[in-house]
């Protein structure tokens, strides 16, 4: 015990300061143990001087599928174009004009004189149009004829007959939802890109620029902007139809993609080719659809007017007619042309796009109780009609 005036003993305390110093060095000497633990043990590379590439493992032979899939390809690519529009721009200011890129799509070439098939809305907004064949060489290209209601362009490239390669034409109208489809064309301006997939649905109607197409063929093979005026084709490389369209939210892919019927297009093809326009056959009725006697739905498309010397007067087809007054007799109903229904307007017109001038088709007609098939010529649609 200590005595008073003396010293007063009391036990050592650090201050607050060197405890904070203390704590400070035991972190740093923590953090350089396990940088050197990560230095010397975790991160040391284990290098081994005889390293070598692995053994390729032997895969044997292609699939049966495979193998016709790579062949159609090699078959057919030669026969797909890539091609670039170009359109006109000025300054309204300073009058200088320049020339810039306005769009790409696809192509097929459709014979040894260089006719090139596509869509209309590939090049309708531009002034002029180049072709790039499979092997990178690239044409100017001229406007044939263009048909706006099946979206359909011909084009006309001057290069050497060798490489012009016409595509194999096929038929549209026996095709079955399931077979194989494949898609070969430009998306996002990647030529020569092949995509696989299976006809999803027929007789699809599609919006165009100009109207609407009937029959067009749904696909999942993959079609993407650029795709577009491209082939279509079955498992025998043949053309089954053009590409023209998709339905996207994303604007690429979703795997609902259309194509234009090569039966069409091989109606409409030849009369641009020849003429430059589209020579369409002329039935000369007016006809109704939905409608009801009584209210009792009639069934096809009754005929409510046949034109004056017309293919459908020289026939014998009847129209309603006007027998006293508050009184009339019903024309004729037109049911089926060859053997295909008509529900409406736009299924009569679908069918006769298919038909040239000089065609024969048959009708199947409802007249009064009576069915009846009559047989009809068409002529050619006259100026103005």
């Amino acid at each position: 015990m200590s005595s008073p005036g003396s010293p007063t003993s009391r036990a050592y305390s650090p201050s607050p300061g060197t405890r904070v110093s203390g704590w400070l060095v035991m972190m740093l000497v923590g953090l350089s143990l396990a940088l050197l633990y990560r230095q010397f043990f975790w991160y040391t590379p284990l290098h081994n001087p005889f390293a070598r590439p692995r053994a390729v493992t032997p895969r044997g032979d292609l699939a049966d599928d495979e193998k016709s899939t790579i062949e159609l390809f090699r078959e057919v690519s030669p026969s797909v174009v890539h091609i670039n529009t170009l359109a006109i721009g000025g300054n309204p200011i300073t009058r200088d004009t320049r020339v810039f890129p306005a769009g790409t799509g696809s192509g097929v070439i459709w014979d040894s004189e260089g006719h090139i098939v596509s869509n209309l809305h590939v090049i309708e907004d531009a002034q002029f149009a180049q072709v790039t064949l499979y092997d990178n060489s690239t044409f100017d290209a001229k406007l044939v004829g263009f048909d706006k209601i099946s979206d359909i362009v011909v084009l006309k490239i001057d290069a050497p007959v060798q490489l012009l390669k016409p595509i194999a034409v096929g038929e549209s109208s026996r095709l079955l939802v399931g077979q194989k489809a494949f898609a070969i064309g430009s998306p996002f301006e990647i030529d020569q890109t092949l995509t696989t997939g299976v006809i999803g649905g027929l007789n699809r109607k599609i919006p165009t620029r100009h109207g609407s197409v009937s029959g067009v063929i749904q696909t999942d093979a993959a079609i993407n902007p650029g795709n577009s005026g491209g082939p279509l084709l079955d498992s025998a490389g043949r053309l089954i139809g053009i590409n023209a369209a998709i339905v996207t939210e994303s604007g690429g892919s979703n795997g609902i993609g259309f194509a234009i019927p090569v039966d069409l297009v091989n109606v409409v093809v030849p009369d641009l080719i020849k003429d430059g326009v589209l020579s369409r056959p002329w039935l000369g009725v007016v006809v109704d659809e939905n409608v009801s006697v009584a209210d009792v739905p009639l069934d096809g498309l009754l005929v409510q007017g046949v034109m004056r010397h017309s293919p459908a007067e020289r026939a014998g087809i009847m129209a309603t007619r006007e027998v006293d007054a508050g009184s009339r007799i019903l024309g004729d109903q037109l049911l089926k042309l060859d053997d295909q229904p008509l529900q409406r307007i736009s299924d009569l017109l679908d069918l006769l796009a298919r038909k040239q001038p000089g065609d024969t088709v048959t009708l199947l007609v409802r007249r009064g109780a009576t069915l009846v098939d009559i047989t009809v010529t068409l002529e050619e649609r006259p100026n103005g009609m």
